[in-house]
């Protein structure tokens, strides 16, 4: 009983943290996208991927999070955009405090696109809101098609399905349709894309994507003004 109280205490902490953090994005239109998965499905590489097609004077920032090192930060600062590593001390998912603590170096109005790289888990990041306009999440081919079905609760939060390493299709025994149809039975409203960063497959799919959700979000700020 004291360790469910001691739960919801720290959630319902972390729900006020988020929306606030939230009013502070819509402020200062910036769109925020939780990307979240189990490790080693390619998070880190579809970032790269992602940063290396930005123009350089436009304003992204990445917050990535781990238990343990700052090897991610340093992949994705090579592309010049602001990053910070998040290391977590064996903390599984990123909350709204670590996320309000390292954006205080930043600037928000320098901000238009802010990227989390969550912890590589996919149970604990969905009980936590970072005040993101949209989780993310990614599957890899390399893993089974029922994780929609054994982890429930992140496909039903995402907005956005994204399988990865397609380009390894042939040679591993996933069924990409029943992963597809196992995330719409828990989510019948989600979008999915198939990516493949070796071969890019899907990549211009996924930035039509992002620029759509950025004129979506853009839209949605200035009718909020207006109704100010």
């Amino acid at each position: 009983m004291t360790v469910v109280r001691v739960e919801q205490k720290v959630l319902n902490e972390n729900q006020r943290i988020a929306v606030d953090l939230r009013r502070r994005f819509q402020e200062h239109d910036i769109l925020c996208l939780n990307l979240v998965s189990s490790p080693g499905s390619g998070k880190t590489t579809l970032l790269e991927n992602t940063l290396a097609a930005f123009r350089p004077e436009e304003k992204v920032a990445v917050l990535t999070g781990d238990l343990q090192t700052e090897n991610d930060a340093r992949r994705l600062a090579r592309y010049g955009f602001p990053v910070q590593q998040i290391v977590t001390g064996g903390v599984c998912h990123l909350d709204g405090k670590m996320i309000e603590r390292h954006l205080e170096p930043w600037s928000l109005a320098d901000i238009d696109v802010l990227f989390i790289e969550n912890v590589g888990n996919l149970v604990c990041p969905s009980s936590y809101d970072l005040g993101e306009e949209a989780k993310i999440v990614l599957l890899s081919v390399t893993e089974g098609e029922d994780k929609p079905l054994k982890y429930p609760s992140i496909f039903l939060k995402s907005s956005l399905l994204i399988l990865t390493k397609v380009d390894l299709l042939p040679y591993v025994p996933f069924d990409i349709e029943a992963a597809k149809a196992n995330a719409r039975q828990i989510n019948p409203g989600i979008e999915i894309l198939e990516i493949s960063c070796t071969t890019g497959k899907g990549m211009d799919e996924w930035r039509a994507w992002l620029e759509k959700r950025r004129s979506q979000h853009h839209a949605n700020a200035g009718t909020a003004a207006v109704s100010g």
